[in-house]
């Protein structure tokens, strides 16, 4: 992650008590005898001094006892109907890698981010934060405080016709309107007392665990089915409407022409929306209006500071800033000329140039461009009657390109120019050159612009009527010239007796092939759909030839999900954040590679140190992580020296970050599990190894412990001891000694064995009697970390032995005495007052929200220059990602441990809490910008709850529950299918039940977890009630069942393993 420092006021977003039911009133001061109590090691020499920390974060929680119950029970499906938490819903129902589409809890679909902006953040606008900062909603938490809007950026609607009377199928036409989602499919049921038809809807793009192309495929599906409720027969029409939005941002800057056709086809019928370009014909020559050439702003009025005294010279523009590009000696750039000695406070700096008044003489006017991408803030508008008609912004690149404003509505008028840097943050700069009028567009051909391309609304098994255009006569095609708009719509009739229903079924596509990453400098890397697919038709033919197999499938997952004893809640969430795969933090480019922002926007180069909290795509989707790892990490990614750059660009890498580094090892060795054989892994293993032996060079004198520099998820080298990413580098040597066992390395295993041996005492000087710490290095005392705090993250490479089955890795006990402690100290049942106390961060939680805070320091100890770093705002911070890890090892250790296990859902409903709703989007997690990837850590605790691992080259499953393990039964999906696991004890016997949903599951073993103090007398098994021979080993509590040979479970077979106790 990376951002500016935030330093809001103490003053709370929202007022009044708060909302949170589990909170019980109770004093939040802590004295002397509490930190004494805490610290009963250390005598107390001076005082009485009250710890900050303890004075906010109340050790007794005070969790009410019915909100503790709600934390294990099944529970009821949640549901909305409030308007504004309608509006808040955003569901990602687009394909991965194709966008972002947002369905909300009405039924309506918006955002549409499809036309490759790639832009920062969803919906960037102006907004005042706490404490005054003024700025976009980037990384601050302002769509977190204020949630973006459903935006429409075009019409598109359903719509419900009986007779005369029209309904549109959202909160506007119906008046009981109801929200389930159950991720990957939204349902809305629309009911009114006026309307005798009931309607559900449901919307999803086709989501199939184990198939990633059947799961990525720019479509949404829209399901309506429709009941009469009346007693009476009724006629009806079901209407589907789509604006032509091909070209939705050239209109502006080139001529060109919108086009709508029907296409009718067996099992389809569809509104197709293409453009075309518009040759310019025109003699007229081009006018130079300037070329800002002179050494000062003549002709200008200037605001602001950010601008400067004239135009900078090429010479004296920052290095790091590059070749701008541009005409001449001199360019405006409003970063260069603005004050300031570093990016950020010259990025702060604001200001304004207006131009003289002239009369509009030609179509267009052309300009180089680059900068911001903020529209409104890092922009250049012309005016005509100080109303702005054209704008166009940067891409957030220095380097400007040429671009064009088509002004042609306007020529004759009277207009100025107007150049604006009203951004304070990130990309807060505007730099433009040579703005020249013509009558001829200088900003490409249309068929290269980011936003040409395809649109389909189909309607699955034909349409009764059918409209290109918005007139009768234009029934089949329909043209309009930019900026259009041209909308068109396909109906369908049908009649329904009371009680009957009929189900209908659409599709729109999209296909725009043009993407340029701005995180891979502006290079053509297009889209991997459109390597698929050559327009947005053929992508509604393969829906419709597969529908049945796609719509079939992706509900049968749904319904395997929720086919759990799980609470509903944890099931909500834990999925939820899958979503970020289907929104503009992911691509897939063109030649199939996998590259993403930490967030929308945000932090480029599939970050390792980000993205390997993520558990989700591995674990649903593994052949995801298997191309990354084996064509990025460990292909070009990966230095001569075995380090792994934590940004990758087109074909390298920058340096390291020990953290990612270890995690992206650890990811080896899931994918491998998450395989049906070992190729994966013998295939990277000579330079899985290389990265291992560059952490253990960097080790030095192999005692398991890393102590020099050490580049890290929070934007900076810590140095010292620090338990944190010693814990990782544990984790990734058990890693490697388990992987170079598979493939025979021996030698190497052994060497990875007695590092970690080493490691495993070593770690346990960074123990402090509570928690685990970071013993600072001396000669780096001016250098930011956590020294004695308690940091959330202390034992994270626990979590991910647990996540790849290493077993524990050092001292039990200590490690449970960690977790308490970060319960005890960084639990906040309302983060309004600990914000108010510790202003500086940014806002992923506010007062009345429940939170695990990155770091507190309840002990003291707090190096002051700590304070000195912009990063320590992120330890006042609630950062899901960070928490899911957290709540992930808490589970784990729940078996024997209700207090912990009670405590790690505590956290992860706190999370759940926060992202009602009712106050914003639960599909968008925030952390630095939009639908974060680390939050995809949530299904971590999934599989921690299920204590679930499997093993796919050795056919091996294994469950061990952590909630009502006595009745047990949810999802797993394995490396070549997915299915249910269900456990009943009962007094004489415990029944272990494998259900196949989908492809296969090939099982050789099989280890499931029995009550206390039983012992197993026989064990019987069954495959679809046939018997097979089975052997068994009891060690304590854990049952393995072994079989002779392979058993392979297709969908709809069910394994039953009884065992008589």
């Amino acid at each position: 992650m990376s951002s500016p420092d935030v330093s809001p006021s103490s003053e709370s977003p929202r007022s009044g008590l708060p909302r949170r039911r589990f909170l019980q009133v109770g004093s939040l001061g802590v004295g002397t005898a509490a930190l004494a109590a805490a610290r009963p090691w250390m005598p107390i020499m001076a005082g009485p001094f009250e710890n900050p920390y303890l004075r906010v974060i109340p050790i007794d929680k005070k969790l009410d006892p019915a909100w503790v119950r709600s934390l294990f029970e099944r529970g009821e499906k949640q549901t909305y109907s409030q308007p504004a938490a309608l509006d808040h819903i955003g569901m990602p129902v687009g394909g991965f890698f194709a966008g972002t589409v947002y369905l909300a809890g009405d039924g309506r679909l918006w955002l549409w981010e499809i036309f490759n902006r790639d832009r920062l953040a969803i919906l960037p606008r102006d907004a005042e934060a706490p404490g005054g900062f003024h700025g976009s909603f980037l990384s601050g938490g302002l769509n977190y405080l204020y949630p973006a809007p459903v935006t429409q950026p075009f019409r598109q609607s359903f719509q419900l016709r009986i007779g005369d009377q029209t309904r549109t199928l959202d909160r506007f036409g119906f008046a009981e309107v109801t929200f389930d989602g159950r991720y990957p499919i939204g349902r809305v049921t629309y009911r009114d007392p006026g309307c005798p038809l009931e309607v559900r809807l449901e919307a999803f793009s086709p989501f199939i665990p184990g198939r990633l192309d059947d799961s990525s495929l720019p479509a949404t599906i829209l399901s309506y089915t429709l009941i009469n409720r009346g007693d009476a027969p009724v006629e009806a029409e079901l209407i589907g409407e789509l604006e032509n939005a091909v070209c939705i941002d050239s209109r502006g800057e080139t001529p060109g022409r919108l086009r709508n056709r029907i296409l009718r086809e067996t099992g389809l019928t569809a509104l197709v929306c293409s453009a075309e370009p518009i040759e310019a014909t025109s003699d007229r020559p081009d006018i130079l209006f300037e070329d800002f050439e002179k050494p000062d702003y003549s002709g200008w009025t200037v605001e602001g500071d950010a601008f400067g005294s004239g135009p900078i010279e090429r010479s004296e523009i920052p290095s790091y800033q590059g070749d701008v590009g541009g005409e001449g000696r001199r360019v405006v750039n409003s970063h260069a000329t603005a004050p300031g000695n570093d990016v950020r406070s010259k990025d702060a700096r604001t200001g304004r140039l207006l131009s003289r008044p002239f009369t509009i003489p030609r179509r267009f006017i052309n300009l180089y461009v680059g900068g911001g991408s903020h529209a409104g803030r890092t922009c250049v508008n012309v005016l005509v009657g100080g109303e702005t008609v054209a704008t166009v912004t940067g891409a957030d690149n220095n380097r400007m390109q040429l671009r064009s404003l088509n002004v042609a509505a306007w020529e004759g008028k009277e207009a100025r120019i107007e150049i604006v840097d009203r951004e304070s943050g990130g990309w807060g700069n505007i730099g433009v050159d040579h703005i020249v009028f013509s009558d001829r567009p200088a900003s490409g051909n249309l068929d290269e612009r980011h936003d040409f391309g395809t649109m389909t609304l189909a309607f699955l098994g034909g349409a009764d009527w059918v409209r290109a255009g918005e007139t009768a006569a234009e029934a089949g095609e329909a043209t309009r010239d930019f900026p259009g708009p041209l909308v068109g719509a396909l109906g369908r009739r049908f009649r329904l007796e009371p009680g009957q229903s009929v189900t209908l079924d659409h599709v729109i596509t999209w296909h725009f092939p043009n993407f340029r990453g701005r995180g891979v400098g502006n290079a053509l890397v297009g889209h991997y759909y459109a390597a698929r697919f050559p327009d947005a038709v053929a992508v509604a033919r393969h829906v419709r030839d597969r529908f049945a197999y796609l719509a079939g499938t992706t509900r049968r997952w749904v319904e395997t999900w929720y086919d759990s004893t799980l609470p509903y809640w944890f099931l909500d969430r834990t999925m939820a954040n899958t979503s970020t795969l289907a929104t503009g933090t992911c691509y897939r480019f063109k030649d199939g590679r996998f590259w993403a922002w930490e967030g929308i926007g945000c932090c480029a180069g599939t970050c390792t140190h980000v993205w390997h909290y993520a558990q989700a795509p591995g674990r649903l989707f593994p052949e995801l992580e298997r191309l990354h790892r084996e064509r990025v990490d460990f292909g070009l990614a990966q230095h001569a020296d075995g380090g792994i750059g934590m940004r990758a660009g087109l074909n390298g890498s920058n340096q390291p970050a020990h953290d990612g580094q270890c995690g992206r090892i650890l990811g080896v060795l899931r994918e491998h599990h998450m395989s049906p054989d070992d190729a994966f892994l013998r295939r990277l293993w000579p330079r899985v190894r290389k990265a291992i032996e560059y952490m253990i060079r960097l080790d030095g004198n192999d005692d398991g412990i890393v102590e020099g520099a050490q580049p890290n998820t929070l934007d900076a080298a810590w140095y010292g001891k620090v338990s944190f990413l010693a814990s990782l580098y544990l984790a990734a040597l058990r890693a490697g000694e388990a992987m170079a066992r598979e493939v025979g390395d021996t030698a190497f295993a052994e060497r990875c064995a007695a590092i970690a041996r080493r490691g495993a005492e070593n770690i346990l000087q960074l123990y402090n009697g509570e928690y685990f710490i970071q013993i600072e290095d001396p000669a780096h005392k001016d250098a930011v970390g956590v020294g004695n705090g308690c940091y959330i993250d202390q034992i994270f490479g626990q979590t991910w032995a647990h996540w790849v089955n290493l077993g524990t890795l050092f001292d039990r006990e200590k490690q449970l005495s960690a977790l308490r402690a970060l319960w005890k100290y960084n639990f906040v049942p309302d983060v309004g007052a600990f914000r108010k106390a510790f202003p500086r961060g940014r806002w992923y939680a506010t007062a009345g929200d429940a939170g695990l805070i990155m770091c507190s320091w309840p002990k003291g100890g707090q190096n002051p220059a700590f304070k000195n770093h912009w990063q320590y705002m992120y330890f006042n911070e609630c950062m899901t990602g960070f928490e899911w890890q957290a709540a992930s090892h808490m589970i784990w250790e729940g078996h024997d441990q209700p207090d912990i296990l009670q405590n790690g859902l505590a956290v992860a409903r706190a999370i759940h809490d926060r992202y009602d709703a009712t106050l914003r989007n639960p599909y968008n997690e925030i952390e630095c910008s939009d639908h974060y990837a680390r939050a995809m850590a949530s299904y971590g605790a999934y599989q921690a709850a299920c204590g679930f691992h499997c093993h796919g080259p050795r056919g091996h499953l294994e469950f061990a529950p952590r909630l009502s393990p006595e009745n047990f039964r949810a999802a797993f999906v394995t490396a070549e299918g997915w299915g249910t696991f269900a456990q009943q004890w009962k007094p004489a016997s415990c029944v272990f039940r494998v259900e196949g949903a989908f492809g296969r599951v090939r099982l050789r073993t099989l280890k499931v977890t029995l009550p206390p103090e039983r012992t197993v007398a026989r064990v019987q098994a069954r495959l679809n009630g046939r018997a097979v021979e089975v052997e068994f080993h009891q060690e304590g509590r854990s049952l393995l069942a072994r079989w002779p040979e392979d058993l392979m479970l297709e969908a709809g077979s069910t394994l039953e393993v009884t065992a008589a106790v």
